[in-house]
């Protein structure tokens, strides 16, 4: 790089990317040994370090208690030390996975005699934007880490303390390991001007990944002028075909909608086919009653709340884009399952489908007309996640179609370079 302006003209922000920048050349060349080290050392030390951890996010909730904050915003705050035992059980989990670095992903030899081969390589520095999630600090950390990348973390102010408190457990592990430290850094400052920064930090900030609400997602991919990988909400969809098990479908609908609501893959409405909508809905509103959920639905669904256990409110349009991420579904009767398809089409983010029937033909139709990240047929939307892939911890769902799209696994986390080796070619 030429015509850089010394360090202590730059902003902290800016100074903490050019740090990204060394320690990001230096990780590109490691062995898988170094980088699963790094990993192992990690997670000793998020156990080793817990009651710090802890310490630290208590300060965030009870501050967002005190400002009133939802309930399902709170959840997705708190650590505790049983999360931060999975936690750690993930970043373990990350390290036994290959290394996608050095991966061949096509070769020949040419006609000429020259070898080519392009091979997985780091994207180099990727900056993380998100909310008040400060797993996402450790998730991203370890994924970066094992595909050769740097991170800069910008978390929201609201999980400042734990965020601070995590990222001084990584670096300390990671520097303790050999590795420099600053392939892991918290972007300085908590106002929206360093995020701005690091929007525009191009050219030394090679991809940025936001996650959050839409707000967040939508300011990123407008206003950013560094590269974008758009992960996107989550207005998820359980369509109950006409030919569906009605046992199975009612088990499937409340793990999609309550296991756990705050998170992106989980159901926000559901779609029942008319010919099967007076034997499923009085049981699947029932169900949906005693998990807590309020039920938003249309004239039809309002006709079969009557003795039912569920509270039922009228939808509104509203209701049909909304992410929820709370005990509230909403729910329409369609005449077809090309009128779920249509719905959907309509409304959908593009996370994540479910289908749930026994018919063949309704579930190729499904997942041939439905163009989401992830279609499911007769399984929770909530399957939708780089654990549950086998991917190891995921940094994003990216509802996209460009480079990445759905869980973003180590893969999704390089770029390639083509080798090209001859014997004194020239052309």
């Amino acid at each position: 790089m030429t015509s850089l302006s010394p360090l202590s003209d730059q902003s902290p922000v800016i100074q903490a990317a050019y740090r990204s920048r060394a320690a990001a050349a230096d990780l590109a060349p490691l062995p898988r040994s170094a980088k699963d080290d790094a990993l192992l050392a990690i997670a000793d030390a998020l156990e080793v370090r817990t009651s710090e951890i802890v310490e630290a996010n208590a300060e965030d909730v009870a501050k967002a208690r005190a400002a009133g904050t939802a309930d399902t915003v709170i959840d997705r705050l708190t650590l505790t030390p049983e999360r931060i035992r999975a936690i750690a059980g993930d970043v373990r989990d990350v390290a036994a996975l290959p290394d996608p670095v050095g991966e061949v992903v096509r070769g020949s030899t040419l006609p000429n005699g020259i070898d080519l081969r392009q091979v997985r390589v780091p994207l180099g520095v990727v900056g993380i934007i998100y909310e008040a999630r400060p797993n996402v600090t450790v998730d991203a950390a370890a994924l970066c880490l094992k595909s050769g990348n740097a991170v800069l973390l910008r978390g929201s102010a609201s999980a400042y303390a734990s965020n601070t408190a995590l990222v001084r457990v990584l670096r300390d592990a990671v520097g303790g390991s050999g590795l420099p430290a600053d392939a892991v850094q918290l972007v300085p400052g908590e106002s929206r001007d360093s995020v701005r920064e690091l929007m525009r930090a191009r050219g030394m900030v090679d991809v940025l990944i936001p996650r959050g609400g839409a707000s967040l997602i939508r300011t990123v991919v407008e206003e950013s002028t560094v590269p974008v990988i758009e992960t996107g909400t989550g207005n998820c969809h359980v369509y109950v075909d006409a030919q569906a098990d009605i046992d199975m479908a009612v088990a499937i609908l409340v793990n999609s909608k309550a296991q756990r609501p705050s998170v992106c893959n989980a159901a926000e409405t559901l779609l029942v086919h008319r010919d099967i909508a007076d034997a499923f809905l009085p049981r699947a509103l029932d169900a949906l009653g005693e998990a807590g959920v309020t039920v938003h639905g249309d004239e039809r669904v309002l006709g079969h709340a009557g003795g039912t256990k569920a509270k039922v409110v009228e939808a509104t349009a509203d209701d049909w884009e909304a992410e929820y991420l709370s005990y509230d579904i909403a729910a329409a009767v369609v005449d077809s399952l090309d009128a779920a398809v249509a719905h959907i089409r309509l409304w959908t983010s593009g996370h994540t489908e479910a289908i749930v029937t026994t018919s063949q033909a309704a579930a190729r139709r499904f997942t041939q007309l439905v163009d989401s990240t992830t279609v499911a047929v007769n399984a929770s939307t909530r399957f939708t996640d780089g654990g549950q892939f086998g991917f190891g911890a995921e940094i994003g769902i990216s509802t996209q179609k460009l480079h990445a799209r759905g869980p973003m696994g180590l893969p999704e986390l390089t770029s390639t370079k083509y080798i090209v080796t001859g014997d004194g070619h020239i052309r």
